[in-house]
């Protein structure tokens, strides 16, 4: 299990980005009929890249979850399966196998193609969550597909001298290291839970891209109000070092940013590619069959 420090994140950034807008997410069912707030859509993705896609999952009502996403394909980008609370059973096309649960992340790396089905191992309860779709570059598109379950107590964490508690799913932050790093993506991925009063900062390199979601209570960010269930996309403000989050009544968030790709997005579904040939290419490899024999677990 990982020991929690205090780390001291004062004087961290001198010039903070500003909000560009807040943004409500839509309301959409997918897989066999799961609820789910679509907050990160396709009209976004250029201005968020890498990031292609990001749903919120959250209800006490099993009807709402329940159907879960049986088998579907995918090809041309990772996904990033974050549970706060329930179960959720992954299986795969290659024969992998792994539980999901309150506090566990899954990274997966579809690569060439996986097919894989995720199912809800609870009838009743609370199920809450988030999955970020984070794109490849158009060298890793069809790399072997990869993936890692990651337990609770594998996520790093650590908390502030202002005791805001901080788990790192990717990236770094303030010297801890997360649990995944990518080169040319180099997403950050936290999840920052700030109590009332208090305030937190993150370096930003000024190139990339950058939001947040609040999923408890609200934040501020440059004296805006940001709450539950909406997204601020951070401006990338000229001479930014970083973003500055408040939280006057407390809340939670998921920070998320990354290394913008600059290339094409061709995407039909659940193919993410840089040209519709590609995505054509998908389609029918897809019906023959050739999705996920490699596919590797680590």
């Amino acid at each position: 299990m990982n020991d929690i420090t205090t780390v001291s994140t004062s004087s961290t950034v001198t010039t903070a980005r500003t909000v560009e807008r807040v943004i409500a997410g839509q309301a959409v069912m997918d897989g066999a009929g799961v609820k789910i707030n679509r907050v990160l859509t396709q009209q976004l993705q250029r201005r968020l890249d890498p990031f292609l896609m990001l749903d919120n999952f959250a209800s006490d009502q099993p009807n709402d979850y329940i159907a879960g996403f049986p088998e579907h394909p995918h090809r041309g980008f990772e996904t990033v399966s974050y549970m706060i609370t329930g179960r959720m059973r992954h299986l795969d096309s290659a024969g992998h196998e792994g539980l999901l649960s309150s506090g566990g992340v899954q990274w997966m790396t579809a690569g060439s193609g996986v097919i894989h089905s995720e199912m809800p191992e609870q009838e009743e309860g609370v199920m809450e969550g988030f999955q970020l779709w984070l794109n490849l570059p158009a060298s890793e598109k069809m790399r072997t597909p990869w993936y890692r379950d990651f337990t609770s107590s594998e996520i790093p964490r650590y908390t502030t001298d202002s005791g805001v508690a901080v788990q790192v799913i990717a990236g770094s932050s303030h010297g801890v290291t997360g649990a995944v790093q990518r080169e040319r993506t180099e997403p950050l991925y936290l999840d920052i839970d700030l109590q009332a009063g208090s305030t937190f900062e993150q370096p930003l390199p000024p190139g990339h891209n950058a939001f947040l979601y609040t999923f408890r209570g609200e934040v501020q960010v440059d004296g805006k109000p940001v709450p539950a269930l909406r997204m601020a996309i951070f401006a990338n403000t000229a001479g930014s070092d970083g973003v500055r989050i408040t939280a006057p009544e407390g809340g939670r968030v998921i920070l998320v940013a990354g290394q913008p790709l600059n290339e094409p997005i061709a995407q039909y579904g659940p193919f993410v590619m840089n040209t519709q040939a590609e995505v054509f290419q998908a389609v029918q490899d897809f019906r023959e069959g050739k999705f996920g024999e490699t596919a590797a677990a680590a």
